[in-house]
């Protein structure tokens, strides 16, 4: 009988305090996430400053309430998982410092995560996960990134943006549009009214390589707002049809080049992740390739946005291997997949 492994995971890399604790690396028994979307909502996008501080107003509560929900104590855990980058530095430092606290103080082992291994690792909780080699596209606010993921901890990234994530062009698109924070979620809604034809929008990048670039189609977006404000369309039909063109766009570049990458490494797997692979235009577009005998991996929505759950399963594959951080373990705004 295998022996039960529980991992504490904790993540602040951004604007949501969470915390869980995942058994085994696959069952997860708490997931926590306290949401800033009221705090950064007025200001149509996330300020740093105030995310930190609210990091640490809820950290402890956060971590107190994913233990009582599993029904465990802190002598239950095997290992603390914390995310330590990328992200905001001020945000990645106090569920960093917290993390280094509680396993000084308990003598539990720490482990240092990735937060975009923690997002290919949300697929780990499907009931029927991906096999490696697989290809992972994690689309976020804060990245796009095509990766093939040959083994348990073994990436090789072989496209990411030049620019503006796909994320943060839906926010700024929503901002510009007068739809509010954050933007995924109203411009779906507002392309669900609207026609994906009526705007004529580039694909940036379709046919180059494997990286992607959001930033000329945010400015395409600007200037055709601008014209058909001009013009005196009503501004709710600007709202629908720019929201449905720009998602489209959006769709497509992110599908063509998946789809290239599958052809190109001979897999038949992709597994997506990161708060954007829960825009429901996007799930349909990728779930249509099964039709082509490619294997589709698509987490819960609640899982497609930043969860501490992640960067457990994560952790729980690194536990495995024997590997722990120091305390001297240190927040990266920058830190890239190895």
């Amino acid at each position: 009988m295998t022996q039960e492994t529980l991992i504490l995971g904790i993540d602040t890399s951004c604007d949501d305090t969470s915390a869980a604790v995942v058994r085994n690396g696959r069952k997860i028994l708490s997931n926590i996430v306290s949401s800033q979307a009221e705090v950064h909502g007025r200001f149509g996008g996330i300020v740093p400053e105030l995310a930190s501080r609210r990091h640490i107003e809820m950290i402890w509560p956060v971590v107190r309430k994913a233990l009582d929900d599993a029904g465990r104590g802190i002598s239950d855990l095997h290992a603390i998982a914390v995310c330590n980058g990328p992200g905001l530095v001020g945000s990645l430092l106090v569920g960093l410092c917290f993390a280094k606290a509680l396993a000084y103080s308990t003598e539990l082992p720490l482990l240092g995560i990735n937060h975009l291994e923690g997002h290919i690792c949300s697929n780990l909780f499907s009931p029927s996960p991906p096999d490696y080699p697989f290809l992972s596209l994690t689309v976020s606010g804060g990245h796009t990134l095509l990766v093939l993921a040959r083994d348990s901890l073994d990436y090789r990234v072989i496209g990411s943006t030049r620019d503006d994530a796909a994320g943060e062009a839906f926010d700024k698109v929503a901002k510009l549009l007068g739809l509010g924070y954050p933007g995924g979620p109203l411009i779906e809604k507002a392309a669900s009214e609207g026609n994906p034809d009526k705007v004529p929008l580039p694909r940036p990048m379709i046919n180059e390589g494997f990286d992607f670039s959001f930033s000329g189609l945010k400015t395409a977006v600007r200037n055709a707002v601008r014209e058909l404000r001009e013009k005196g369309v009503p501004e709710e039909e600007i709202q629908r049809d720019i929201s449905a063109s720009f998602q489209s766009a959006v769709v497509d570049v992110l599908l063509h080049k998946s789809r290239k990458a599958l052809q190109s490494f001979g897999i038949k797997e992709i597994a997506l992740s990161g708060g954007v692979s829960a825009n429901g235009a996007l799930r349909r577009a990728f779930l249509a390739m099964e039709k082509e005998g490619i294997r589709v991996h698509l987490p819960e929505k609640k899982l497609c946005t930043d969860n501490a759950a992640m960067i457990a399963a994560a952790g729980h594959q690194h536990f495995l291997r024997g590997e722990r951080a120091g305390l001297d373990l240190n927040a990266h705004a920058v830190l890239p997949l190895r």
